[in-house]
């Protein structure tokens, strides 16, 4: 079905919309909820109460959300539209395994430390994963296709998870932080850890975004993209480093969360038809939507402590993409 102009203004309005109050939301609920005549003090430094205090501190907290959701649904989309498979996902494909598998060794082997550092570490590690996946998958008749990737990208994350555990269990020093942080969370956000990765994230947000009509063409076969003039390899490949570079930033800032990837982009394609030129913003805004929701429904379900985002997300993400391919009858891309 072909959406108007109207009608697909319309439902990104709704999309924009929705990401407000879920900005909202994070800021008000918690272990202690802030009324509203409160939150704007917080958010303009007026510390005078114990409500702007606490929005002032989950003011990082939202902006991860916001960004390292962001980041992981247009980075999903981007794979699935590169590899023309409804299941390609950061997490399926091993691409936050691999950027957590550099992250890990790189503190348990090299004492490393630094926002930036990781970082790098991050994106090497996604983009290692990423070669080698693609590599094996490619393999034998048939080229990459879609089951040969899925079934390499998930034998690469156990893999990966696996080392990584090896890797820890002898140090007891680090075994705690690394293993709550392999869950996926934001809840102990800093600006000052956030900071550095915006330029990563702009890199990786403009490189996608202007992979856009690549993947428009390649939704329509390798042959015909390169019929219609495109550069396939290029093209792919300036997605690819996009959707590696958010990955891995995302991952060095939260750990490796899972389904945000997955189920966004599906979602994003029945509110905005197949043009990646409108799928592609909107999965920014949908990632950040459910990162956030996650986050906000982790703090209320398990009052007053809290579950990590990574827990939230593969709890709801999990059923509800499979709702959504039943009720929806997902074709192939």
């Amino acid at each position: 079905m072909t959406l108007s102009r109207d009608h697909k203004a319309m439902r990104v309005f709704g999309v924009v919309a929705l990401l407000l109050a879920t900005v909202g939301l994070s800021l008000a609920v918690g272990t202690r909820s802030v009324p509203w005549s409160e939150i704007w003090d917080g958010l303009t430094g007026r510390i005078e109460t114990i409500g702007a205090a606490a929005v002032a501190v989950r003011m990082p907290r939202t902006a991860l959300a916001v960004l390292a959701g962001g980041a992981l649904g247009i980075a999903g989309a981007v794979m699935q539209g590169i590899t023309r498979n409804p299941l390609a996902d950061p997490g399926i494909l091993g691409v936050n395994a691999g950027a957590a598998l550099f992250v890990v060794v790189g503190v348990a082997w090299f004492n490393i430390s630094g926002a930036t550092t990781f970082l790098w570490l991050g994106i090497a590690g996604a983009g290692c994963a990423a070669v080698f996946v693609y590599a094996i998958g490619s393999t034998g008749q048939g080229g990459a296709t879609p089951l040969k990737l899925t079934l390499a990208g998930t034998a690469t994350s156990i893999a990966a998870s696996a080392f990584i555990i090896a890797v820890v269990l002898p140090r007891n020093d680090i075994a705690g932080s690394i293993q709550s942080w392999q869950v996926g969370g934001i809840g102990g956000a800093r600006f000052d850890t956030i900071l550095p990765s915006l330029p990563f994230l702009a890199i990786g947000l403009l490189l996608s975004l202007g992979s856009a009509r690549i993947l428009n063409a390649l939704a329509l076969g390798e042959e015909m993209a390169a019929g219609l003039g495109q550069n396939v390899a290029w093209g792919r490949a300036m997605a690819a480093a996009g959707a590696i570079v958010l990955c891995g930033t995302a991952t060095a800032l939260c750990g490796p969360i899972g389904f945000v990837g997955l189920v966004v982009p599906h979602m994003c394609r029945m509110i905005g038809g197949i043009d990646y030129r409108t799928i592609l913003p909107l999965s920014a805004l949908g990632g950040a939507i459910l990162l956030g929701m996650a986050d906000v429904l982790g703090r209320i379900v398990a009052r007053p402590n809290e579950l990590d985002v990574g827990l939230v997300t593969a709890f709801v993400g999990a059923p509800f993409f499979i709702w959504t391919v039943r009720r929806q009858r997902m074709r192939g891309l």
